[in-house]
């Protein structure tokens, strides 16, 4: 793999001034792509809840749902 430097050389770029800057009324250059973005993941499966945060998760919503009853006929009485 070749690496190419991302920033556009003045000298070969049409539309900018010496310096780099764009004069006015001028479109940028398009950024370049990122060819080494970032290390190759080989190992990532993706995978879904497992089966104890989700029980734990429904005996709290559970117990929850059960107090405000409980409180809701409490009130009731």
């Amino acid at each position: 793999m070749t690496h190419s430097n991302p920033d556009p050389d003045p000298d070969r770029t049409t539309g900018l001034e010496p310096g780099g800057s764009v004069p006015p009324g001028e479109t940028p250059p398009a950024e370049s792509s990122l060819p080494e973005a970032g290390p190759s993941q080989t190992h990532n499966p993706p995978k879904g809840w497992s089966k104890a945060p989700l029980a734990v998760i429904l005996v709290v919503v559970v117990l929850i749902a059960a107090f405000f009853l409980a409180y809701a006929i409490a009130l009731m009485v």
